[in-house]
Parts: structure tokens; sequence; C-alpha cells
């Protein structure tokens, strides 16, 4: 990935909270086709080490399965927020017309060996944890045991638990930085104009807080 400075989110705690925030991830192996992406919701884990453990399940008939043994590094993009910006939200634009239009977001890369878990007990326990994540905010969450017993065991059959003790974790946070404070104010405000269209809110807030940490540099 193209990362120049000024874009590098290297706080672990701030990637850390993207990956929870955005746990559908694009995971990149080598087939005997050539690279193979596939995307699967992944949960993060404290340790071992400080990148933390991403865990998750595929299908038992997904090819990569076959892949993990001929990858020796396997890469997973998780994908932030992310907006068009219009070169008509830069005052500067209208000063002297040097503008062009980009596009913003966040992203952050997890590496590690990807392994594959063929273990009942493993698998339940990444399930219970998995749903009830994403069922807390519901008034009424559904949790595994509201299935029948024998339907839960015939899913889990069909399924295989996969984990990655990730390596190395690289973000990229392009949101205006490189922009003068009266660019990032614009186009904070131009996002925030296009109401609850999707990104828009949490790129504006993105690029508030660099054009704060800016200020305060």
């Amino acid at each position: 990935m193209y990362l120049p400075p000024h874009f590098e989110e290297s706080r672990v705690e701030v990637l850390h909270d993207l990956v929870r925030a955005y746990p559908l991830a694009t995971i990149v192996t080598l087939s005997t086709d050539g690279l193979n992406a596939n995307h699967i919701p992944l949960q993060l884990s404290q340790g071992p080490g400080e990148f933390g453990t991403l865990r998750g399940h595929v299908a038992r008939c997904n090819p990569l399965l076959r892949d993990l043994a001929r990858s020796a590094e396997t890469l997973a993009v998780f994908h932030g927020p992310q907006r068009y910006v219009s070169p008509s939200w830069y005052p500067t634009k209208h000063e002297h017309g040097r503008a062009v239009p980009t596009w913003n977001y966040a992203v952050v890369h997890a590496y590690g060996s990807l392994r594959a878990v063929d273990d009942p007990a493993w698998l339940r326990s990444l399930l219970a944890s998995l749903t009830g994540e994403q069922e807390a905010p519901f008034a009424a969450p559904w949790s595994v045991s509201d299935a029948p017993p024998e339907f839960i065991d015939q899913t889990m059959g069909a399924i295989v638990g996969i984990e990655m003790v990730v390596t190395k974790l690289i973000g990229k946070w392009k949101v205006s930085q490189n922009q003068p404070a009266q660019n990032q104010i614009g186009v904070a405000t131009g996002l925030r104009e296009l109401g609850a269209v999707s990104g828009a809110p949490e790129m504006a807030a993105l690029v508030e807080k660099a054009s704060q940490k800016n200020l305060q540099a």
C-alpha cells in the first residue's frame, strides 16, 4: 500500500477501533490460480503479541482452506469510512481554482499466518462471541441457544474456524491532512451537509479530528 508519512496511522488502539467497528475483512491469500480474495467478518481479540488475533469462520467447501499451506502470509484488509471529496468544498479553490477531486478513506491492513481450526468447542465459543457482539444493540438479541441444538450442530458441521495472529498492522487515514486548515474545515462542512449518506458523518468526524490535531501542532 502506498503510504505517505502524513497519511500513516500507527496507533494500535486506533487501528483496533476501526477493525472492531468494521469487522468485514477482505482476506487475500495465494491460490493455485493466483491471488484469492474472500470477504469474511473477523473478530479481534487481545494477544498474543501487541497486535492481537483475528478469528472467524468459513464454509468447509471454501477453497480458501486449501490455500493456507501455500500462503506463507495472509493479508486482511478492513475498510473504514470513505467518501468522495469535491474541490468545491475548498475555499482556496474559489481563490485560485487550483483544486481537483480526491477520495478520503481509512483502512487497516493486518498481516499474519492464517490457520484452520476444526474444533467444535472452539467454533461454538466463537459463534457465541461473534453473534453476541453484533446482536448487542438489538432490543431482543438473538443467541445461538435460540436455534434447535440439532440445527446448530448441522450448521457447525458445514463450517471451519480460521485464526490469524497479527504480526504486522498498518493503517492509512487519508482524511485531508495535506490540506490547509480552511480546506479541512470546508471538507468537513461539505460532508456534514450530505447528511446521513453512507460514510459522510464518519469521515467528517475524522477530518475534524485531523484539523484539530494540526491546529495543536
